[in-house]
């Protein structure tokens, strides 16, 4: 009895210890297979980024036209396990024979949010001061068309596909854009002219395609390019590689407008100080064909935003705002809005947290005395 008990206890634990073995072997097993796959996958030569020109079947057999990063074109195989592509895909090819191993499914070359500033904007119309009938026209072109397509359908119109909003530095056309973005629910993509023309051949064009791609995802959405003139001034006689350059984003843009579909939600306003230099291709009926200019205010417009500045301040009740008024007459938005920032310095500095008349005058003559000085760079931070 005592020997089958023994038999037992040791057939038992060998078998434990026989299962362990096997467990223990199977896990290095599969580790060693890791480890050899990751050493192959190592040993690997890189794989090659390319645009697809143009796809061509041949039966069953797949071969391509692709251009490789330093421009040269090939005609090449395509792999048969590659997902299926097209002119304009982004692939991975193989160094040696450069055959197409598959699709990328980004096509991006550019990071888009390097180069836009992308955002919900929370400026509203109250917001705005002395721009009644600017705001009414952007309210009609953009607002309308985003809010009820359907109107726009029964009538039997197609609402314009863009703004051009133009005048002096600092009277709110940024302001306006990013009213008519939040009133809409839009996401405002805000562009600089000089930032889409780009070093190498090509990629200025390509940014501005991949911008309105963006728009396209974002929709609806408002795309604004500041400074348009730097994009978009008359064309000359073609000198140098860098003016050739320019037409070439520019015609890339001029593109990318015509070919938004009608009633689509996505929106573009351009701005500029210098509409005498703008080619009149980018306004022609059909592009940016509402011009809005955006003048310095007057008087009353002026009340309006110093009342909009001046809102959360605490002022004396002994304040002669005609006085103040009349001294900021010619002022631009952006320059009231300096004002009365620096009259809130004045107070700070005299120890105060109520602004006097005498703040406010101060601050007219130092923003004056900045301005005669070429202090345009210094008002940018105020709008």
């Amino acid at each position: 009895m005592r020997n089958d008990i023994d038999k037992a206890v040791f057939s038992y634990t060998t078998s434990s210890v026989n299962s362990e073995l096997e467990e223990e072997n199977r896990i290095l097993k599969e580790t060693v297979e890791q480890l050899r796959n990751e050493v192959e996958s190592y040993r690997a030569p890189a794989l090659l980024v390319a645009e697809v020109a143009e796809v061509v079947t041949n039966g069953k057999k797949r071969q391509a036209t692709i251009k490789v990063p330093n421009g040269n074109q090939f005609f090449v195989n395509v792999s048969s396990e590659a997902s299926p592509i097209s002119a304009g895909d982004t692939v991975l090819v193989e160094q040696k024979n450069l055959t197409v191993i598959d699709r990328v499914k980004s096509t991006k070359k550019f990071a888009v949010e390097q180069f836009v500033i992308l955002e919900k904007p929370t400026v509203h119309w109250s917001d705005v001061g002395g721009l009644d009938e600017q705001a009414e026209e952007l309210r009609e072109v953009i607002e309308l068309p985003l809010k009820k397509p359907e109107l726009f359908k029964k009538v039997g119109i197609t609402p314009p596909k863009g703004i051009l909003l133009y005048g002096p530095p600092g009277t709110g056309k940024t302001l306006l854009a990013k009213a008519v973005a939040a009133s809409t629910n839009s996401t405002f993509i805000e562009i600089v002219g000089s930032e889409l023309v780009q070093k190498f051949i090509g990629e200025g064009a390509k940014l501005v395609k991949e911008i309105f791609q963006l728009a396209r995802e974002k929709a609806p959405s408002i795309v604004f390019i500041d400074e348009i003139d730097a994009l978009a001034s008359k064309r000359i006689d073609m000198g140098t590689s860098g003016e050739r350059e320019v037409q070439r984003t520019f015609m890339q843009l001029l593109a990318e407008i015509d070919g938004f579909k009608n009633l689509g939600n996505v929106k573009i306003i351009g701005c500029t100080n210098r509409r005498d230099i703008l080619d009149e291709a980018i306004i022609r009926p059909g592009r940016l064909d509402r011009l809005i200019e955006v003048p310095n205010p007057t008087i009353d417009g002026l009340r309006e935003i110093f009342k909009i500045h001046t809102r959360t301040m605490r002022l004396t009740k002994r304040l002669n705002i005609d006085l103040i008024l009349r001294r900021m007459e010619g002022y631009s938005g952006a320059e009231v809005k300096a004002v009365c920032t620096e009259a809130g310095y004045f107070a700070i500095r005299a120890g105060r947290t109520t602004v006097r008349e005498k703040d406010f005058l101060k601050a007219i003559e130092k923003v004056k005395r900045a301005e005669a000085h070429g202090g345009r760079d210094y008002l940018k931070m105020f709008g």
